[in-house]
């Protein structure tokens, strides 16, 4: 193992402890609100940070810089909605979701309109969403161990599964709570002294992206290709090639044309010299020009994938039950707004860090346009920047220990959210929380940690944006819905969440399983950027849905509509709110 690779284990293993002794310190876990909700009593400060803790998961630390290598200003939309996304739940849920009293999302349903199969459908959802947003998590702790440490993924991905089962199980919501607001201070850290290092580096090299070209290699470089590629090349490029290219085995020089294209096999290995232009793998960015305008891409409907993404990213942060979960420990309404604002601005500046990141892996880690492993770019800038000293080994160990605790932290707040609803509202009554919380946290994690275990081969913030497209197309209308119109029924809420659950998620595996193969312009095509990204359909869908079938059913209209409405947005002083649950288990 490489002195990089050794400090970074080290970096990480110390994150690691360091979580754990601070959860040890915050536990104190005996009622059921401990468990769910911290008791409601986390400061809007406290709760602030632990929710940007959790919502920085792999895909804001890693993926979004990663896109933001590859494609450009275009990937900027995954920052934007991601935050823009706490904005609608300000506007909309944050407050009257608190004054409902309940702890989890099954739980508002069932406390808006009485339906114990909607409660159960609720329920079934919210374990979907959490497994599909815990993959990506898991996997990119493997990810990060193997790049700085050449280790194999799965090692990395059981150690995170293992030790967020932990975690939550002993601890519950409170001790989570600590952990990961420290998580967040430490990620924006990770990051922060990075790009100050880079912005320096790059300012005083005077690189410019406005060029109508490809970046070129700054030394010579090998690139170890790990999965197969298919490379375009927009300039000629020289390139010593051992291994398998355009089918054929070859050990020697090549010189590939402009406008060719190439693929390569697993296992072979590319030497470029100092210089030379980087082929960029197909549907990537290649000219730094193109890679600075919006819409500069290859694609024939990025419009469409745009506006389709925007919507997934705005809406999709109401339907995290993660994020949700996070809104009840607000002592009040009032408390879950100034939550939501600090939030705002918390997510902003890590955002604009993640950016830069993304700016500069363009310029000193080219060799990853060509391997396609863009997620590795924020492990591997340091290093490219100090190289395989002293200060390029420790701010890399920082680097990845950062990464980790995005795993973590994400991954420790999706845990709770599922051990929630499984012992709430598969367990029910039976049993005291104190036994129940843990069962139902090996009950739910065991299972996305074991699939984790197989690479998925997916950009992990796109991963993260089909979970968002399903959970805006599910909860978002049952929220908003039920929060501002009284005409929802349980008839209708059923409706528009399982239609809007099977068409975004149905598109999602659709695609994954090769479906756009069958449509005009196949992947390409618009039926096939429908299917990647089926929020812009499948959104609007669900809220006409809800809202037909509501209608269609009034008189099954719950009794009393009127009083859990103004419970949910009159003022606390009025002394409405009050908690679902409050037992002394």
């Amino acid at each position: 193992m490489t002195p990089t690779g050794i400090v970074s284990l080290i970096a990480i293993v110390i994150v690691a402890v360091t979580s754990a002794v601070i959860g040890s310190i915050a536990h104190r876990t005996r009622l059921t609100s401990d468990f769910l909700v911290a008791s409601r009593s986390v400061p809007s400060r406290l709760n602030a940070g632990a929710i940007s803790g959790e919502y920085l998961s792999a895909a804001s630390f890693l993926g979004i810089a990663g896109l933001i290598l590859m494609e450009g200003v275009d990937a900027l939309w995954y920052a934007v909605g991601y935050t823009a996304g706490y904005l609608f739940l300000l506007l909309f849920v944050a407050a009257p979701l608190r004054r409902s009293g309940a702890y989890t999302v099954p739980d508002f349903a069932d406390a808006r309109l009485a339906s114990p199969a909607l409660r159960r459908a609720c329920t079934v959802i919210v374990v979907v969403i959490c497994w599909l947003y815990l993959l990506p998590q898991i996997q990119g702790a493997g990810l990060t161990l193997a790049t700085v440490t050449g280790l194999p993924d799965w090692i990395g991905s059981a150690a995170a599964g293992a030790i967020v089962l932990a975690t939550v199980a002993l601890g519950g919501m409170r001790s989570v709570t600590f952990v990961q607001a420290f998580q967040y201070w430490f990620k924006l850290t990770a990051l922060a002294v990075p790009v100050v290092i880079g912005l320096t580096v790059w300012l005083g090299d005077g690189h410019s992206f406005a060029r109508d070209q490809p970046p070129s290699f700054r030394e010579a470089t090998t690139v170890e290709v790990t999965t197969p590629v298919t490379l375009d090349v927009r300039l000629p490029v020289e390139v010593t090639a051992r291994g398998t290219v355009d089918g054929q085995r070859v050990d020697g020089p090549l010189r590939w044309a402009a406008g060719s294209v190439h693929t390569v096999a697993p296992g072979s290995e590319l030497d470029f010299a100092a210089g030379e232009p980087v082929p960029v793998t197909s549907g990537s960015t290649a000219e730094d020009e193109s890679w600075l305008r919006p819409f500069g891409g290859v694609g024939d409907h990025q419009v469409l994938a745009t506006y389709s993404l925007i919507v997934a990213t705005f809406l999709g942060t109401m339907g995290l039950p993660h994020v949700l979960g996070r809104f009840y420990t607000n002592s009040d309404g009032r408390a879950a707004r100034r939550t939501a604002v600090l939030v705002l601005g918390m997510l902003g500046g890590f955002y604009i860090l993640v950016t830069l990141m993304g700016v500069l892996s363009r310029i000193y880690t080219p060799q990853l346009l060509v391997t396609g492993r863009s997620d590795a770019a924020v492990l591997l800038l340091p290093t490219a920047l100090l190289g395989s000293g002293v200060l390029g080994v420790l701010v890399g160990g920082l680097v990845a220990a950062g990464a980790w605790a995005a795993f973590l932290s994400t991954a420790s707040g999706l845990l709770v959210s599922m051990a929630s609803v499984v012992s709430t509202d598969m367990f029910g009554g039976k049993g005291r929380m104190s036994r129940k919380f843990p069962l139902a946290t090996v009950l739910a994690g065991v299972p996305p940690t074991v699939v984790a275990l197989a690479p998925t081969g997916l950009n992990f913030a796109e991963a993260v944006a089909l979970v968002f497209a399903v959970a805006a197309s599910t909860f978002c209308p049952l929220l908003v819905l039920g929060i501002w119109w009284r005409g929802l029924t349980s008839t209708g809420a059923i409706a528009g969440v399982v239609v809007g659950g099977l068409a975004s998620a149905g598109a999602v595996i659709a695609a994954l399983a090769g479906a756009a193969a069958f449509f005009p312009g196949g992947d390409g095509g618009a039926v096939g950027v429908l299917l990647y990204r089926p929020a812009i359909v499948s959104v609007p869908l669900a809220f006409l849905t809800a809202m037909v079938v509501s209608l269609l059913t009034r008189s099954r209209r719950p009794a009393d509509a009127d009083q859990v409405l103004l419970r949910l947005h009159a003022p606390e002083r009025l002394g409405l709110m009050r908690d679902r649950l409050d037992d002394r288990t």
